[in-house]
């Protein structure tokens, strides 16, 4: 029964996304079934996890949001194409159980949307070349960002441990920051090599992120 309350908050939940124009129809519909999944296979408190990520990139994409217009890189309505390339990575381990992939992957979304969000504030540097570039440029990385985003794969492995995804909160944080810090940085390099010169898509390179913050999640998982 406690399940199905759990549906109808979440089917709520998307609703006022949707109305809010966070997200897409599509974008919101697909987040919805996905969240049912999570709720009856991994359980509610692995969805909340996947919302501190949410509210995180909502609240960062608003942030000086007059700014990020007029340089053109504010992101205003997301799609299902950003719902897909940052939660079906996530999506897929919480179905299958595994929590140190799951705030791996996580963790490196959340890190690269903080540290994209608020690294457009300050003139960044080209990963492959530490050379000015424009804010916004793909593979531009600066200090503000990659701080930001660091803050990022640290609040959720922290409520990773508080929503008892995770049971020890120093394993948490150290899957979280690692990893989510390594997706990150791998963002960028995917960002400044492929995606500059329109191999990849961001949408694509974010999945890829995703996918490294996993697997360098559950290697940790694995020592520590």
């Amino acid at each position: 029964m406690i399940n199905i309350e759990y549906v109808i908050l979440l089917i709520a939940i998307g609703g006022i996304i949707y109305a809010r124009r966070a997200l897409d129809l599509a974008g919101s519909v697909f987040m919805v079934i996905m969240g049912i999944i999570i709720i009856f296979t991994a359980g509610f408190n692995w969805l909340l996890l996947i919302f501190v990520f949410l509210i995180l990139g909502l609240l960062l994409t608003r942030y000086q949001h007059n700014y990020k217009k007029d340089i053109g890189v504010y992101e205003g309505t997301r799609t299902i194409k950003n719902v897909v390339s940052n939660g079906i990575v996530p999506f897929v381990l919480a179905a299958f159980g595994n929590p140190a992939g799951f705030i791996g992957s996580i963790a490196a979304a959340t890190a690269d949307t903080m540290a994209s969000e608020l690294g457009v504030l300050q003139n960044p540097r080209l990963i492959t070349t530490f050379k000015k570039v424009p804010p916004g440029t793909d593979g531009g990385i600066s200090i503000l960002g990659t701080t930001a985003g660091i803050i990022g794969a640290g609040i959720i492995g922290f409520f990773a441990y508080i929503l008892g995804v995770y049971p020890v909160l120093t394993e948490a944080l150290a899957i979280a920051v690692i990893a989510g810090t390594f997706g990150c940085f791998f963002d960028s390099i995917l960002g400044a090599v492929l995606e500059k010169r329109n191999y990849l898509t961001n949408e694509h390179v974010n999945l890829l992120a995703t996918v490294a913050g996993a697997l360098l999640g559950n290697l940790i998982g694995l020592v520590i």
